[in-house]
């Protein structure tokens, strides 16, 4: 039982960061014709939805997980930026960045820290 809830709650981060993904991703394929982003081109919208699935693919399998967290967490950093820009909160995009990392260490320390023994039970 208690495996069984500690991996649950190893992935549980992910999971939730995975319920911000991938709807945001669904909707910039599904509504690519949105006209009040930074870019009003629906190719761009499209191919950004399927580069957020790709990532968030990536940020779930356990071997990608590194690959998936830096694409995740620059995507996220550039729409901090564009918050900024457009005078826009920007603070929750900063939390989701961080949250993605930290899901990312909770699930992998070892890739945070590749010089370092770390234990496993």
């Amino acid at each position: 039982m208690n495996k069984i809830l500690k991996t649950l709650l190893i992935w549980l981060p992910s999971l939730i960061i995975t319920l911000f993904f991938i709807p945001n991703a669904l909707d910039k394929i599904l509504n690519s014709n949105q006209t009040d982003k930074i870019v009003a081109n629906s190719t761009i919208m499209i191919a950004t939805g399927i580069f957020l699935l790709i990532s968030t693919a990536l940020f779930l399998y356990n071997r990608t997980t590194l690959i998936g967290t830096t694409l995740l967490a620059l995507y996220m950093t550039f729409i901090v930026f564009i918050h900024m820009y457009k005078g826009k909160p920007y603070e929750v995009t900063i939390l989701i960045v961080m949250a993605t990392i930290f899901a990312s260490y909770i699930r992998k320390p070892e890739i945070f820290l590749p010089d370092k023994k770390i234990k496993k039970d």
